[in-house]
Order: structure tokens, then sequence, then C-alpha cells
């Protein structure tokens, strides 16, 4: 898999990530052993983003010339461990081809199931399809949902896959109850969007997803409760 992801190859990148998932990893500690308190992986830094570095297998930690102590994780375990601190993870820097990073935007994919998220590196544009029915019902919907402070959208575009449209959620509550209620609203809503332009929606108060990140600094709300009037 490692050879065969080249730049521009999103396929075989994304294949990847799938076997990184279940597959096991070898993590170099800097400080400590395995499962102590002061355990600590190795750490380099590209392009201004921090990477843990680790190796494949016990052949690419021999060819390493690694002799500190080593952590045997699965990538699911270490994408949970560091995509929160944004974190991403290197393979095999040690390679002739210098390795590859995974970022930790990619970590939070595999932490949180691939087929989940999409593929990047994404898109994002402001939305050309003209669809005044759907957001019309939705902001009406939006009014009468007390949890919902504003609306924002986006139209993504993922490296793999099918392109939507994202309905960022600004919420006043985020209890189960409320959440029930904004599902609900979203659910009335989608009745209005033609057929074949799929719909998800992003939580605007989510620090990591990127959809959520780029609606919060490069768009305006087109529903806000406590601003000014909705915008179709």
């Amino acid at each position: 898999m490692l050879r065969q992801v080249t730049p521009g190859r999103y396929d075989s990148y994304e294949s990847l990530l799938h076997a990184l998932t279940e597959g096991r990893l070898w993590m170099l500690l800097w400080h400590g052993q395995p499962g102590s308190g002061d355990a600590q992986y190795g750490g380099m830094e590209v392009d201004g983003l921090g990477y843990a570095p680790c190796v494949t297998s016990p052949q690419e930690l021999a060819a390493s010339g690694w002799n500190r102590a080593y952590e045997v994780v699965t990538g699911r375990e270490i994408a949970r461990s560091l995509y929160p601190d944004r974190w991403g993870l290197w393979l095999n820097p040690h390679a002739p081809n210098g390795g590859v990073g995974i970022p930790w935007a990619d970590l939070r994919r595999v932490a949180a199931g691939l087929d989940r998220m999409p593929a990047g590196p994404l898109r994002l544009s402001e939305p050309a399809l003209e669809l005044p029915q759907f957001y019309g019902l939705l902001t009406q919907h939006a009014h009468r949902t007390p949890a919902v402070r504003a609306l924002r959208r986006c139209w993504v575009q993922p490296a793999v896959g099918t392109a939507y449209l994202a309905v960022g959620l600004d919420l006043y509550d985020t209890s189960p109850q409320a959440l029930e209620s904004v599902r609900e609203m979203m659910h009335r809503s989608v009745s209005a969007v033609p057929e074949g332009v799929p719909v998800c929606t992003v939580a605007l108060a989510d620090e990591h997803d990127p959809v959520a990140m780029w609606l919060r600094t490069q768009t305006r709300s087109f529903y806000d409760r406590e601003g000014s009037a909705p915008t179709y």
C-alpha cells in the first residue's frame, strides 16, 4: 500500500487508510516504556505540522535502526490518541522515499470510521445550486426549533466520493432531546431538496471538523435567530 501512494493518487491513499485502521503499527517511544506513565512518542515536524513517527513491521523496525522502546498498537487506537491534539502519524520515516505522512484530519476519519466522513483534501465553496424551496422550508423549521441559533452552508467536493451540500448547525443546546429536535427539523426539510443532491449536517462547534472550520471562518449565516433576516 505504501509503495502505491503517490501525489494525486487519492484512491491508493484511501486504501492505505483502510489497511491502517486495523493494521498494527510500531510506535517509536522517545521516553519511557510501553504502558508507563512517562512514556512519550517521538515527534517530528513537517510543514509546520506535528507527526508521531512509527514503522509498519518488525522488518521496518530493524531497518530503521531504532534502539529505544516501542509500542505496538492498531491504527485506530493511535488515531484516537493523536488527532484530538492535532498530531498526525508518519509511517516509515527512515524509508528511502521518506515514508508517508497521515495528517491529523485523516486520523480523525480513521478513529471515527472512514465511511462516516469525507475523504480529503476537500474542495469547499459556496453552493452554486439555487435551492430556495429547501432553504425557505429549513429556515421555517429552524425558527420553530429552539435549539438552533444559526445555520450556514457550503458545497463539499471530497477527493474520493460524491459531492454534497453541507448544512452547518450552530446550536444553543446539544442535549439528546435538543439533537432529536434538530434531526426532526432536517428530516422535515430535505423533502424539498431535488433528487440526487446529497445533504449532510455538521456541528459548527466541532473544533476538529474541517468543514465546520471552513464554515466558521469563510461564510455567513443564511439563518440567524439573533441577527439579520434569512437569505435564500
